[in-house]
């Protein structure tokens, strides 16, 4: 039974990977009776699942909710949720486990609108997690992810194909030209032995 968590779902989760069981969390309630969403802010809390439960993870306009930086000032202490955050999403990830995740990115004026958010992501920062790079490592970043793609959409669909048909590809071709494509998807997988 492959188990999917999607982050930040509402009170809908998506099932990007059509797995069996479908997991949510969000940071309110009002999730549907008996349904698996759990109430959790992962700027602050860790996923709330064991080690290597997951099959896929998804999160879909929420990465740029999650901050960069966190100071306690009572503590003179400085944490980095967003570092936290992508530990914590490969930590639950299964081996070879798939992120997939759809975020407003730079330079797109989606990417700012919004006053909640707080975490700019440009077509670079998926280096921070992805092999060669690791460069999240000088943060606490102790994951390790193989960038299976990164490419610029229109946000409509809960999965954006690898492969996708001549006719997508014309209006992937005509949204580009028009500057609609204002997110970035990204699709990982977990280097786990």
């Amino acid at each position: 039974m492959k188990k999917h968590l999607d982050l930040g779902c509402g009170p809908s989760p998506k099932n990007t990977y059509n797995c069996d069981e479908l997991y949510g969390i969000d940071i309110r309630s009002g999730a549907s009776e008996g349904s698996k969403i759990l109430i959790a802010n992962l700027a602050f809390e860790p996923i709330p699942f064991p080690v290597n439960y997951f099959d896929s993870v998804s999160a879909y306009d929420f990465f740029e909710h999650i901050p960069r930086v966190s100071i306690d000032y009572g503590s003179r202490c400085s944490r980095f949720p967003f570092i936290e955050l992508m530990n914590e999403i490969w930590r639950v990830l299964k081996p070879s486990g798939l992120l997939y995740s759809m975020t407003p990115a730079f330079p797109g004026e989606k990417a700012f609108r919004d006053p909640t958010h707080v975490n700019i992501i440009s077509s670079k920062t998926h280096r921070y997690f992805t092999a060669p790079h690791f460069l999240a490592r000088m943060y606490g970043f102790n994951g390790s992810f193989h960038l299976i793609r990164q490419a610029w959409v229109h946000p409509r669909c809960i999965y954006e194909p690898k492969n996708p048909g001549l006719k997508s590809r014309i209006r992937n071709l005509g949204e580009k030209l028009t500057g609609q494509q204002s997110h970035l998807v990204w699709e990982f997988s977990a280097i786990k032995p």
